[in-house]
């Protein structure tokens, strides 16, 4: 089962940090790294740009889309980064979920994936 890894963090937390937070960070992501590289369960990921600099587009029925700058929501917590899993359960992809939390991480989503390409298999 495929699974997509939803991260969530505070942006201005993020740009606040220290080189030594960054630096943790990072050591924690490529510790995952490598274990899901061990194991075949980690397919693909990102880190994405900061929400400041998204475009959003709205359905207005009959109208175009309008597009603003800026995030869909104006929530502090933001879609910061992703990664798609394959494992055997939602329970294995919640357990890789939680190595993700902590003070920078401070939310993560599990979904799964129902449809999809580009990411090899079937």
């Amino acid at each position: 089962m495929k699974f997509l890894v939803l991260m969530y963090a505070d942006p201005a937390a993020t740009a606040a940090m220290t080189e030594a937070e960054r630096a943790d960070v990072f050591a924690r992501h490529e510790a995952l790294h490598r274990d899901l590289a061990e194991t075949g369960e980690m397919l693909n990921g990102a880190g994405l740009g900061y929400p400041a600099d998204t475009t959003t587009l709205r359905w207005r029925g009959a109208k175009p889309a309008s597009a603003a700058g800026g995030p869909l929501t104006s929530a502090t917590e933001q879609a910061t980064a992703y990664y798609v899993v394959e494992c055997a359960s939602r329970e294995r992809a919640v357990e890789i979920a939680r190595r993700l939390l902590d003070f920078h991480v401070v939310a993560v989503e599990v979904r799964a994936v129902h449809d999809w390409f580009g990411m090899g298999g079937e």
